[in-house]
């Protein structure tokens, strides 16, 4: 997955989902829109789907990655290191 669509797809779960659903059930209730409770569950169930499998997605990253302060396998230091 790019970058740029993890970013995405993390705006779309961290901001947008939840302020759709906030604004219908709003609304809903205001308005006397049909299924709000429907409605609001399915997108909060779309909402935690994707947060899931961007977690997933950002475990995978993270471990495929070593981390920038760890020596390497090898047990070789960088240049003008004293072992």
């Amino acid at each position: 997955m790019s970058n740029k669509t993890y970013d995405t797809l993390k705006w779309i779960a961290q901001i947008l989902l939840p302020a759709l659903g906030t604004l219908y059930f709003a609304l809903a209730r205001i308005w006397n829109f049909p299924y709000a409770e429907e409605i609001v569950g399915t997108i909060a169930a779309i909402d935690t789907f994707l947060g899931v499998l961007l977690g997933i997605s950002t475990a995978q990253y993270n471990k495929a990655i070593p981390a920038q302060d760890e020596e390497p396998e090898d047990g070789i230091g960088g240049v003008g290191e004293e072992e």
